[in-house]
């Protein structure tokens, strides 16, 4: 099971590595963001991860400042199902972050520790975990580039799918998932998808962490709703199924103070165990899940707040 095999050391090991002072924040398009996917490549082989079409790497460009054409690259490797390879779960977190910055306290490197070095640890956890327990359907596991710029990198993989789009069963999108002195993180995506709900519960009722289901509605105001906040928006506006796993904001968010010291370790490292106990329950129900979403029309997505 996940809660045996996941890997704590090994998880807060990666997000040490990708917080670093060494990568400057990860900016896209910046060496900084160049260090941290070299350092993905080499996991992505060593665990075993197959490539998506002829290569890891998924360059798109978009317009930045003035302008300017952007290159991000994303980034996936693929589990196949052993039951049904051609339906797809895209399991994903973002990589970047904002770079070098405004400082604060005499810190000016945005080390994103919590935002997105701890989304991007669980993701690689994941991989190797679900590489040596093979799914039942394919897990495509995505490495966005540009989130903090837009969403940029899933909105290219959403407007050019490395996979045919019609495969795409869910997705499951981790964006902060380390740091919560309440010991809870939240999944979202129930409240657009209602057919969820019942496995997120399944895994709720085990898991090591308070495993909590909302900010999934515009109550008690619009900032409240995390569809659009982070990589699962362009799969919702796709009519694709959406479970999003993060904590509610902290002192740390868009600041240098989120460094790998702040987050809450044996949290992390449960809320990673519970990530992939939903993930490994989702795959589980896949043909019911499809069917349920053909029943049901595809909900209007939410306002864009990125």
């Amino acid at each position: 099971t996940p809660a045996a095999a996941i890997q704590g050391e090994r998880v807060l090991h990666d997000i040490a590595v990708l917080a670093a002072d060494s990568m400057r924040g990860r900016q896209v398009a910046t060496p900084g963001g160049a260090m941290a996917r070299a350092y993905l490549l080499r996991e992505m082989r060593a665990a075993g991860l197959e490539p998506v079409g002829s290569s890891f790497e998924h360059p798109f460009t978009y317009s930045g400042a003035g302008g300017a054409q952007v290159q991000g690259v994303n980034l996936l490797g693929q589990v196949r199902g052993t039951r049904n390879p051609g339906q797809v779960i895209v399991v994903s977190a973002h990589y970047d972050h904002v770079g070098v910055g405004r400082p604060a306290d005499g810190d000016s490197i945005y080390n994103g520790a919590d935002d997105n070095a701890s989304g991007t640890a669980a993701l690689l956890e994941m991989a190797r975990y679900f590489r040596a327990n093979p799914p039942q359907n394919t897990l495509l596991f995505a490495f966005w580039d540009a989130e903090e710029a837009g969403l940029r990198g899933a909105r290219a993989f959403i407007a050019a799918p490395a996979v045919p789009k019609e495969s795409i069963l869910l997705n499951v999108n981790m964006d902060m998932v380390s740091r919560s002195e309440r010991g809870e993180i939240y999944a979202a995506g129930a409240a657009k998808w209602p057919f969820l709900r019942p496995y997120i519960d399944q895994v709720a009722a085990r898991a090591p962490v308070r495993l909590l289901q909302g900010h999934d509605t515009p109550t008690p105001t619009p900032q409240d709703d995390w569809t659009m906040q982070s990589d699962q928006g362009p799969f919702h506006a796709a009519g694709i199924p959406f479970v999003y796993f993060g904590v509610e904001d902290h002192p740390g968010y868009h600041h240098p103070s989120d460094e790998v010291e702040a987050i809450t370790p044996e949290f992390y490292v449960n809320a990673v165990r519970t990530i992939a106990d939903v993930v490994r329950t989702l795959d589980r129900g896949a043909d019911a899940i499809r069917q349920a979403r053909a029943a049901m029309p595809a909900p209007q997505p939410a306002a864009q707040t990125q």
